[in-house]
């Protein structure tokens, strides 16, 4: 397995599982697909060395598998809200609308964003990206701590 394969296997099960519409709202629950992600990183970064794995490799690969699956979910929800825009666009104009307790700015801003599915995503993404990184390299580090190898014991020095 080359180096950074785990974290592009760790990415696409995080990105898959989080686009999934039923499964998905299992990341509701402290981002379970994101940190099982980066457990899953750990896990194949080990399996793969004789030695144990250095702390710093695996945080990279979490990281690294955190941003992969958060631009697979990205890609996911724009594709989704391009395809949909009309439909949840009226539906959230009317929601909006019915708030009296809502600023006209704030409500015009809201209007704005969401009719560009564009900056739509983008605003998706520069919530989400930080996010998968953080708690998919803090999975990994959770893995890590389930799966390093125990290292060998030194030998005597013979004198």
């Amino acid at each position: 397995m080359g180096r950074h394969q785990p974290a592009l296997l760790g990415g696409l099960f995080i990105g898959v599982l989080s686009s999934l519409p039923l499964i998905s709202a299992v990341n509701l629950c402290c981002c379970l697909w994101v940190i099982a992600g980066g457990v899953l990183v750990a896990y194949l970064q080990q399996q793969n060395a004789p030695e144990p794995v250095e702390t710093s490799d695996v945080v990279l690969g979490g990281l690294l598998a955190g941003v992969i699956g958060a631009v697979i979910v990205v890609g996911v929800q724009w594709a989704i809200t391009s395809a949909t825009g009309a439909l949840w666009q009226e539906q959230l104009r009317s929601v909006i609308e019915g708030e009296a307790d809502l600023p006209p700015e704030l409500r015009e801003l809201i209007i704005n964003i969401t009719e560009n599915s564009g900056s739509l995503a983008l605003l998706f993404a520069v919530v989400t990206v930080p996010i998968y990184a953080v708690f998919s390299m803090l999975g990994s580090l959770l893995g890590l701590a389930i799966f390093r190898k125990k290292t060998p014991p030194q030998a005597a020095p013979q004198g």
